[in-house]
């Protein structure tokens, strides 16, 4: 995996001597952010050798590098999912190759249902800790030394510093922000109430089908994480009506001006 992963660096070197500081995954909603950026360049995953590439519609698969401001800053513009198919090693191969290429901070951004009965869709919750009992870890198997220790600890995966960057940020757009607990599930089924109420037990806030994976690879870098969950919708049980990847969509759509705002704040704030 540590030679596939130095290939995959290699191969986006050949395009691009762009050197970001921050790293930037975009969940629904933000799909077209990295548009609105200066954009320098971009590297389709098509065109790194051995790079998953996403299958769910509507999501780009590209690499972005450009600026946020001043800041230099790749994009992630469309990410893999572990329901996808593909080994957890390489649905946070992503999320290492951009830690390799320079960034030393990631921002995760994701759609995520609520869990938390005081949450309605269209809240942003900051997410303060997470729950990946229900995927397998990204750490499994020989540990790549020069990446990171056998045992990294996760006391601090969602950086503290930067979760008060991230309040200032929401005060200064007027945006109301929600913190909380993140749960990944594998997906790509909606979780069935049972499986809420399980997630609630454990702490939950919200739940959704990414980032925790990626989090932890990124810690395990030893990189500076940071998240925000969009709430698109109520999970199971406690939403009254059935739940549907449009309910999903329309909902990130409705937001996404101010999910914009408040990213583009924190970028230029960390």
């Amino acid at each position: 995996m540590y030679d596939k992963l130095m290939k995959c660096l290699s191969s986006v070197k050949e395009k691009t001597s762009f050197k970001p500081k921050a790293a930037l995954i975009l969940g629904s909603g933000l799909g077209d952010y990295a548009d609105g950026i200066q954009v320098e360049q971009t590297v389709d995953y098509t065109e790194i050798e051995g790079f998953p590439v996403s299958t769910v519609k509507g999501h780009k698969g590209r690499f972005v590098f450009g600026y946020v401001a001043d800041t230099p800053v790749v994009i992630m513009q469309g990410r893999v999912h572990y329901y996808e198919g593909y080994q957890m090693s390489d649905v946070v191969l992503p999320t290492r190759l951009m830690g390799l290429l320079g960034a030393e901070k990631l921002i995760l951004t994701n759609a995520a249902g609520g869990i938390n009965e005081s949450f309605q869709p269209g809240d942003f919750m900051m997410i303060t800790d997470h729950v990946a009992t229900g995927v397998p870890s990204p750490l499994i198997g020989p540990n790549m030394d020069k990446l990171g220790p056998r045992f990294p600890d996760m006391s601090e995966v969602y950086s503290r510093r930067l979760q008060d960057v991230i309040r200032e940020c929401a005060k200064k757009c007027q945006i109301a922000l929600k913190e909380g607990t993140y749960v990944q599930f594998t997906g790509p089924a909606y979780e069935t109430p049972a499986e809420v109420r399980l997630a609630r037990t454990w702490g939950g806030d919200a739940v959704g089908m990414s980032t925790a994976c990626e989090a932890v690879a990124a810690r395990h870098m030893g990189l500076e994480v940071c998240g925000i969950s969009c709430i698109t919708n109520m999970a199971a049980g406690i939403s009254k009506v059935q739940l549907d990847h449009k309910e999903v969509q329309e909902t990130a759509d409705r937001v996404a001006k101010s999910f914009k705002e408040l990213v583009t704040e924190v970028v230029t704030n960390i």
